[in-house]
């Protein structure tokens, strides 16, 4: 099972990573924290100190075109917010 999917790279979550230490991922909505704070820890070699997570519904979207009424919904994930250890940092931007 593969558990973190992606890193969260916004301007919110730049921020907290600047001033927190703290990082945001899409993870798999089966996984728990212990198991996040493990493929965080195997992942990028850091120590974490905390994991919150956060469950997103579905969304549906209903949009108003020329060619009529458009109806959609973007998926539901989980999102991990990792506290890492004072002094560690992850690098995003490394394999570019």
């Amino acid at each position: 099972m593969n558990i973190l999917i992606k890193p969260i790279i916004t301007e919110k979550m730049t921020n907290d990573s600047e001033l927190f230490n703290r990082y945001g991922f899409v993870v798999n909505k089966k996984a728990n924290k212990v198991e996040i704070k493990k493929a965080v820890e195997e992942t990028y070699g850091v120590s974490v100190s905390e994991v919150r997570t956060m469950n997103y519904p579905v969304k549906r979207v209903t949009k108003f075109t020329k060619t009529g009424v458009q109806n959609g919904m973007k998926g539901a994930y989980k999102k991990a917010v990792v506290q890492i250890a004072e002094g560690e940092n992850i690098d995003f931007y490394s394999n570019i």
